[in-house]
């Protein structure tokens, strides 16, 4: 990797270009190397990881769109499937309506995803986005931590900005890759069995726990969402201290997904001067919404 302003290669050990440079490695070196590209405003988190050619995207996300429609049934019996009337639905989909539009330059199947978003009743301070931009989130997240409009966005944000980078896809494929290498090369070259060991392993969907890597692309891609469709990105550090603050007693369900750090904090702060601008020129939402009342409260 070479500084734009010298001849001088150079190596960061940062999980983002780590990443960048095994993947480089893994397949040949500087085959994967391309042209300078003009610079763009936001932030610059490389390429996907070689992982995610395991398995298809379209598999991926039919079985996100399963797993998707099958929690919505057991909620909706259950009495837990929020209304679409909700003040609080009404609030997440105005504010999903505002961030999607940018996510299509991160990954342009997302202009095709039948994006929905969902609102579970139950104390769990927890939300998601899965792959084919299936959004939920529980009431348990927005009543317990009070998150204003700017919080929502930077969860809503972080959450997109996983299935955008294909994390979970990733981390099948990596699954699919450690049973033995013969079966990645077919994987890539489309035969073999990662068909069936995707199957295998689509129950995951809801539960994957992803890595720094993962985390810090989905937090710096998240600001970059959340930023341009007019909402704070200071934000995630009020966020992420009130999550602190949760898991001082029982760790969140969010956390156990998420994990995580005291440098977590650290990283969002020094990453704001690249969103700022963006924020700056954004339009702003015409319309702000307000959390639940807190419990005990009416």
């Amino acid at each position: 990797m070479t500084h734009p302003h010298t001849t001088t290669p150079f190596t960061c050990h940062c999980p983002l270009h780590s990443r960048r440079l095994f993947t480089t490695t893994l397949l040949g070196g500087g085959a994967l190397l391309a042209l300078p590209a003009l610079a763009r405003e936001g932030v610059d988190v490389g390429p996907q990881s070689v992982f995610t050619k395991a398995i298809s995207a379209q598999q991926v996300e039919t079985m996100a769109q399963q797993n998707y429609v099958d929690m919505k049934r057991q909620a909706s019996a259950k009495g837990a499937l929020v209304r679409d009337d909700d003040p609080q639905l009404v609030r997440l989909r105005s504010i999903a309506k505002r961030l999607v539009p940018f996510s299509y330059e991160w990954n342009p199947r997302a202009r095709e995803w039948k994006w929905e978003v969902s609102l579970i009743g139950s104390d769990q301070i927890n939300a998601f986005c899965m792959p084919g931009g299936k959004i939920a989130f529980y009431t348990g997240i927005l009543q317990k931590l009070q998150l204003n409009d700017d919080e929502v966005a930077m969860i809503m944000g972080h959450e997109i900005a996983h299935a955008l980078r294909e994390h979970a896809r990733e981390r099948m494929g990596k699954t699919v890759a450690t049973r033995g290498g013969i079966e990645i090369l077919s994987a890539i070259f489309g035969l073999g069995n990662a068909g069936r060991l995707a199957a295998d392993m689509g129950g995951q969907l809801l539960t994957l726990k992803f890595g720094r890597e993962d985390e810090s692309e989905a937090d710096l891609v998240g600001m970059e969402l959340a930023a341009r469709g007019g909402y704070d990105p200071r934000a995630g550090v009020t966020l992420w201290n009130k999550m602190a603050a949760a898991a001082k007693g029982a760790p969140p369900q969010f956390l156990s997904t998420h994990p995580s750090g005291p440098t977590r904090i650290q990283d969002i702060q020094a990453s704001l001067p690249k969103v700022q601008g963006l924020y700056a020129k954004a339009p702003k939402p015409e319309q702000r919404f307000g959390p639940p009342a807190a419990a005990g409260k009416s």
